[in-house]
């Protein structure tokens, strides 16, 4: 079963895969830690589509994919980033999304909550058009029955002049919310287009209209995902929030200290690397629910090196490794992604992301894993 795995700047390296699969863990609901999956989309693969075409959703695999998330206690962040919003999934598939999977949950018994932004904008808009935008995805999400949240805005970012527009904005967008939602904050290290949100490229500034805006509004807020990769600057952030809004964590570089948290506090999680790791989280967050930090840490730790890996720079493709590892973990048939983003990571890449996670135990079937994996290397052109 030797793998030979191709290395950066050539050659490769023999790998042997384990053999012993993963043992399911319990089921049932997360107590001490609200734990939300930013869940991908499958992409249909006979539909006759190009990157730049309408995405083409296989909608079974993408909703079974929800419920496997859901079996093991997890909530479902839904057409958030790494379900390719802007990058391949345009608003009317992030809508139809977002109702399938709406339904689905009450189905299912399972939490979820919605990105709402303003990508079905093309081109510069003005600060009313952002509005309506806005508005817009908001009635699609509350009208669903599912948690809003409100995603940071490319055509926001264009737009602004200063501080005082987010503050106006993002104000009354939470006055109409319907019910507490989740305001996020996702860095330019995730999409280059936001940079200098909340009106400063300096992120000290940044924080404080942040803040602003919380302190304004902390009736209207379940609470705040911060994707920044600044672990020390989410915990002070934290620490200044009003009593009652919940501090998600988006970082996946510092994800198993932020959730453990210390004694002023814990992040909550919203966390795109939890979309390969489901199980695997959900049992570190039920041994935490024990008390047992340190079992936390142990499950846990262990598996940021993947995630680092899969969310390197250009960490806006981290959506492709964590589609190839649900295709070699068995929950889709095929490598295939929308917009054609399958292409956007080099194959040293992908095969390092095969061998991290094939390490951390996370096929629940290795010798499938190592099937695919072979396949995807031979078709390559790397000989094995």
């Amino acid at each position: 079963m030797t793998l030979h795995l191709p290395l950066p700047g050539g050659g490769t390296r023999a790998y042997e895969p384990r053999t012993e699969p993963l043992a399911p863990s319990a089921t049932g609901p997360l107590t001490s830690r609200t734990v939300f999956s930013a869940a991908h989309v499958v992409a249909d693969p006979y539909a006759d589509t190009t990157p730049d075409g309408p995405a083409a959703v296989d909608w079974e695999a993408t909703l079974a994919f929800r419920r496997h998330l859901w079996s093991h206690g997890l909530g479902v962040a839904e057409a958030m980033d790494t379900a390719q919003r802007g990058m391949g999934l345009d608003w009317a598939g992030a809508a139809e999304l977002i109702r399938r999977s709406a339904a689905e949950a009450k189905a299912e018994g399972g939490r979820i909550a919605c990105g709402v932004g303003t990508d079905q904008l093309t081109g510069p808009a003005t600060l009313p058009e952002i509005r309506a935008a806005y508005e817009e995805q908001l009635a699609v999400v509350e009208e669903s029955g599912a948690q809003a949240v409100l995603m940071a805005s490319r055509a926001l970012a264009a737009a602004a002049t200063g501080p005082e527009d987010y503050l106006d904005l993002y104000g009354h967008l939470l006055r109409q919310a319907a019910e507490p939602v989740v305001l996020h904050w996702l860095g330019p290290m995730f999409d280059p287009a936001l940079e200098g949100y909340w009106g400063s490229a300096d992120l000290d500034a940044a924080t404080e209209t942040f803040l602003e805006v919380i302190a304004a509004h902390p009736d209207k807020l379940d609470g705040v995902k911060i994707s920044l990769l600044d672990a020390g600057r989410e915990v002070d952030l934290r620490r200044r929030l009003p009593e009652g809004v919940r501090c998600y964590t988006g970082d996946d570089f510092h994800y198993p200290e932020l959730i453990a948290g210390d004694d002023q506090g814990f992040s909550h999680a919203l966390l795109g690397i939890f979309d390969p790791l489901g199980p695997l989280a959900a049992e570190a967050v039920r041994v935490l629910d024990t008390g047992d930090t340190a079992g936390f840490r142990a499950l846990l730790d262990p598996t940021v090196a993947l995630s680092r890996h899969l969310f390197e720079p250009p960490t806006r493709y981290y959506k492709t490794g964590v589609v190839l590892l649900a295709w070699l973990a068995g929950h889709q048939d095929h490598f295939t992604m929308v917009g054609g983003l399958h292409s956007a990571r080099s194959l040293p890449h992908l095969a390092r992301a095969y061998r991290l996670a094939d390490g951390l135990g996370l096929f629940p079937d290795p010798a499938r894993a190592e099937s695919r994996m072979r396949a995807l290397l031979t078709v390559h052109g790397v000989p094995q």
